[in-house]
């Protein structure tokens, strides 16, 4: 005789429940994630005190910022991806070896390729006038130090964010959603977290859909969340700290200083270039750039 049937499930169970396994729907997961980074932002911020939070965002205040949205961002996915998802955290890519670090390195420094091509461009256009470097107005020590700061803050910066939205975010969305609704969720949620950045407009919005776009395909030229983190790091470092520019709308320590005069739609403004028409071919630019890095890669399963 045969098996008897699979009873239906209830209601409850096919609104809160996966139909390929016992554990929470993508949907769910992501959500519980999210109040799990909420809560753990909050208990961070009040042990640490305000006092850091109503001051102005200068390195180290940027720093401290940064390490309590990188702790809360860390213990949320972890938890969630433990006892939510029922995966390891290292599944998210973040299988260590000699690759990932050769992945790390050369985002860092494609990206830094595609800054200083957006650096030439302005320059060449006539609308940069070089000012300074750091060392003709601050003592040595003071440029190794706020190069060391900054550097350390978009490391953090790189890290969390890609753990969260190529990450957590990304591979959920794209199990719930598919590829493409997760790509375009993913980068739109991306784009919606810097919304609270200074001089934000609404063409900030597109080019950071795009950037988050460009970084998801880091992830799926290799399954891995290196090269998109060093791909984050490097975007961020040489934007602010080496050329000079707004960093999403906030300016750090830079080691050449200058002024802009070009067209804020080309350039981007006050923001930045993510806000600015000239990130769109650089990012076409950066897709060729990661293809060919990544073109005798065999994907690495995770």
């Amino acid at each position: 005789m045969g098996s008897p049937p699979t009873p239906d499930r209830s209601l409850l169970a096919r609104i809160f429940i996966s139909p390929d396994e016992r554990r929470l729907r993508s949907g769910w997961r992501l959500l519980g994630q999210f109040l799990l980074l909420e809560v753990i932002a909050v208990i961070f911020a009040i042990s640490l005190g305000n006092a850091f939070l109503l001051s102005p965002l200068q390195n180290r205040t940027l720093l401290a910022v940064q390490v309590v949205t990188f702790l809360s961002v860390n213990i949320s996915v972890y938890l969630a991806r433990r006892y939510l998802d029922r995966r390891s955290l290292v599944s998210l890519g973040l299988v260590w070896s000699s690759q990932a670090l050769r992945d790390l390195l050369s985002g860092i420094a494609l990206s830094g390729v595609m800054m200083a091509m957006v650096f030439l461009i302005e320059w060449a256009a006539g609308w940069l006038t070089f000012e300074s470097f750091a060392w003709d107005t601050q003592p040595w020590p003071a440029v190794i130090s706020g190069m060391l700061i900054i550097l350390g803050i978009f490391i953090l910066t790189g890290w969390q964010e890609e753990l969260l939205t190529r990450g957590y975010q990304l591979q959920n969305l794209v199990e719930g959603t598919g590829l493409i609704g997760g790509l375009v969720l993913s980068s739109i949620i991306f784009a919606v977290l810097h919304m609270s950045n200074p001089n934000y407009f609404w063409s900030a919005l597109i080019g950071l859909v795009a950037a988050g776009l460009f970084l998801a395909y880091g992830y799926l030229r290799t399954q891995q969340l290196w090269l998109p983190i060093g791909l984050h790091i490097g975007w961020n470092f040489f934007e602010g700290a080496v050329f000079g520019f707004p960093v999403s709308g906030l300016k750090t320590f830079q080691l050449i200083n200058h002024t802009d005069s070009g067209p804020d739609f080309f350039t981007g403004g006050a923001f930045g270039p993510e806000a600015g028409f000239i990130l769109l071919p650089i990012l076409l630019i950066g897709v060729g750039l990661v293809h060919w890095y990544t073109r005798q890669r065999k994907i690495v399963g995770t």
